[in-house]
């Protein structure tokens, strides 16, 4: 990989000058986009799914921990693995911590099809305290679009799945493969409705604060630093 050429501080502000009125164009359309997407109409979730967590059993809405909102990280680890997807792992690092989403009035869990008990030392070794939670004993991750049949080539909410070969590699059972992802739901009273869903390449460059928040029905709302506390200064 060959380096940057080597120019005057004249040239190169020249250069900035012109790249950063072309970031700046796509920033307003990347913010146009994120009106649209929370424009998006949402589908109840009727169905009964029960997770298993640190805690025992747990329901979907369970996992929004009382909040208005919920980001479900598909997490890849399928139950004949041994350990989770070198992947998901490096999203995960990314996350940092969830008292900033919870300040907003949103939860985060990472869902994977591997027993808890699978789960739990990976969990344990990887230093993570967010919440995760076994989907094995139930069809959430097929019917979100985190878990295909092999050579189906796509899920709900994302279009191409480049994700596939990945999980291939990685041992399947029943013909099925794992596929990373994030989706949301909004929650009213007891009724769940599903928002949002990216898979595979979708989740480049999420990870943080913003990028998972713009993800949601309810975006960065209330926006402003102003907003923002050391996490252990948030009133919970």
């Amino acid at each position: 990989m060959s380096h940057p050429e080597i120019v005057s501080r004249e040239r190169w502000r020249a250069a900035r000058e012109e790249l950063l009125r072309k970031e700046e164009a796509v920033r307003r359309a990347h913010e146009a986009l994120g009106q649209e997407r929370r424009r998006l109409p949402m589908v109840e979730v009727d169905a009964e799914y029960v997770f298993e967590g640190g805690d025992g059993k747990a329901t979907l809405l369970d996992l929004f921990e009382g909040r208005a909102q919920l980001v479900v990280h598909h997490f890849m680890f399928a139950p004949e693995w041994e350990a989770g997807c070198r992947c998901c792992s490096a999203f995960l690092d990314q996350v940092g911590h969830l008292a900033h989403l919870r300040s907003r009035n949103t939860a985060f869990a990472a869902v994977s099809r591997a027993p808890f008990t699978r789960i739990l030392p990976f969990k344990a070794r990887m230093g993570w305290v967010v919440p995760w939670y076994s989907s094995s004993h139930g069809d959430f991750n097929l019917d979100f679009g985190a878990t295909v049949e092999s050579g189906q080539g796509q899920g709900e909410g994302q279009g191409q799945d480049r994700g596939q070969d990945r999980g291939q590699d990685r041992g399947q059972d029943q013909g099925l493969v794992e596929r990373p992802g994030i989706s949301c739901f909004l929650r009213d009273h007891d009724w769940v409705f599903h928002t949002y869903s990216v898979f595979d390449d979708g989740l480049d460059g999420l990870g943080t604060l913003a990028g998972l928040l713009d993800l949601t029905a309810l975006g960065r709302s209330p926006a402003g630093s102003d907003r923002l506390r050391l996490h252990d200064e948030y009133d919970h």
